[in-house]
């Protein structure tokens, strides 16, 4: 019998140090919220508080897809597949500012 209760207090234990962890997940997204309006606020360059506010927005994504979806516990090929998605991102993304640059550049 005392096995068994003993099981039991280990599971709770563990759900409790999940709980924990997504508590602390939560809070740290809601202070991450409140540093990415506080930047708002801040008087800088637009191209600057921009960059700021998507690198605060990429940790929260970062802690979202980690915790609430799981790809912490994944395998390598998950990281890698998703390290190859944000570089074709980049990539996409990049190009797109260098099309509107040039054209800003070069008139027509």
């Amino acid at each position: 019998m005392s096995d068994s209760h003993h099981a039991v207090d280990t599971h709770h234990v563990d759900i409790d140090k999940h709980v924990r962890t997504y508590i602390l997940v939560f809070v740290s997204l809601m202070v991450l919220t409140v540093a990415t309006v506080g930047v708002y606020y801040i008087h800088m360059s637009p191209a600057i508080a921009i960059g700021v506010a998507l690198f605060i927005a990429s940790i929260k994504a970062g802690l979202v897809a980690c915790f609430f979806m799981h790809l912490i516990d994944e395998k390598k090929l998950i990281y890698w597949v998703l390290s190859l998605t944000m570089v074709f991102f980049f990539v996409l993304l990049f190009t797109g500012m260098m099309t509107r640059a040039a054209h800003q550049v070069l008139p027509t």
